[in-house]
Parts: structure tokens; C-alpha cells; sequence
């Protein structure tokens, strides 16, 4: 694994994601904040990062404490990338967990959540590390749904073509006529 992202740095390449998987024989991919510094150790520029975190399996907070470690050890290395699937079969999700009311519904309050864990704002309970750092973070998808928050929220996003190319466009327009309108009003209050 480190060898492969070792020549993609050689070859040029400017991020080496990683995707969390569950349950899966022959994809290595469950641990995956531990993958991508395994990788960022054995490399020395190419950005390392998620493609993505399923929010729904994790505590904000936990997310927020993992990434703002990788970025303090690998400063401006590190990306996020979110998704709202489960990753996996419906019996592991269940298991990854633990709570019925995490089925990716509430995807845009835990994104809001973790995001605020990165604020520079001092709040009850901090992400440390992981406060104050400017983290890129990415929502990535295979449909319209995470395209629209993405764009909504000023966010990039990252799009499953590989498993759902049939949905590309129709995720990605909404997601440019978003992003247009959002910027045309940013440009007219400012005018």
C-alpha cells in the first residue's frame, strides 16, 4: 500500500485518498485514519486523505481528534473526505453503530458538528487537536443528496462515478447551479 502511494507521489499525483470499508476480505480500509498515516509517514508531499469517513459510523468529535492529529503530524497533508453511506453490509453497520438514529438522515447536522470542531471558537468540549486547523474537508456522494449540501455549504465534493456513473450528471449539476448562484449573491451583497 505504501509502495503504491509512494510511486502515485513520484508520478506526480496530488492526493492519495483512502475509503472506509467494513467487513470486506481483501480491502484494507476499515482503520482508516490509521491508513493514511501509515501512508503520510512513507511519503513526503502528496496530500493523504479519506475518500472518504462514513459520518454516520463515528462521533463527530472522534473524527475531528483523528484528522487534527494527522494534520499536526503531517501539516498541510491532510484531506477529509465525508460520506453518508454505511460502507459496508447492513449487519456491520449495525454493529459500527450502535445507534439506530445514525442512518446518515442527520449527515448535514454531523457535518456541522465536526466542522465547528475545527472553529477556532474555544466551545465545552474541543477537538484537541484538530481546533483552529484549516483541514480540507470534502463531501463526496454517488447522488444528488451530498452534491447539494456540498454546494450549499461552499464545500468540494467528490463524486462516486466509478460504482454510479449513470448519476454523475444529474448530481453534478445542481451541485455547479448551487455553487453559481451561491457565488453570484456573495458578488451582488459585496457590489
Amino acid at each position: 500500500m505504501a509502495d503504491l502511494a509512494q510511486h502515485a507521489e513520484n508520478w506526480g499525483y496530488k492526493r492519495y485518498w483512502l475509503a472506509e470499508h467494513h467487513n470486506k476480505p481483501g480491502i484494507a480500509s476499515s482503520a482508516t485514519s490509521i491508513l493514511i498515516g501509515h501512508i503520510a509517514t512513507n511519503t513526503s508531499k502528496i496530500r493523504v486523505g479519506s475518500g472518504g469517513i462514513m459520518l454516520p459510523n463515528h462521533a463527530p468529535l472522534v473524527v475531528a481528534e483523528q484528522f487534527g492529529t494527522l494534520e499536526t503530524l503531517f501539516p498541510g497533508r491532510t484531506d477529509l473526505g465525508l460520506g453518508r453511506a454505511p460502507g459496508t453490509d447492513q449487519p456491520t453497520a449495525s454493529a459500527l453503530r450502535r445507534n439506530v438514529r445514525s442512518d446518515g438522515h442527520d449527515f448535514p447536522e454531523q457535518v456541522a458538528e465536526l466542522r465547528a470542531y475545527f472553529s477556532p471558537v474555544t466551545r465545552e468540549v474541543n477537538a484537541i487537536p484538530g481546533r483552529g486547523l484549516q483541514i480540507p474537508t470534502w463531501l463526496l456522494g454517488s447522488s444528488g443528496y451530498s452534491a447539494q449540501l456540498a454546494a450549499e455549504l461552499g464545500l468540494p465534493f467528490a463524486f462516486a462515478n466509478h460504482f454510479s456513473p449513470e448519476n454523475t450528471l444529474p448530481a453534478l449539476l445542481p451541485y455547479i447551479e448551487i455553487g453559481l448562484n451561491h457565488r453570484l449573491s456573495c458578488k451582488s451583497r459585496m457590489s
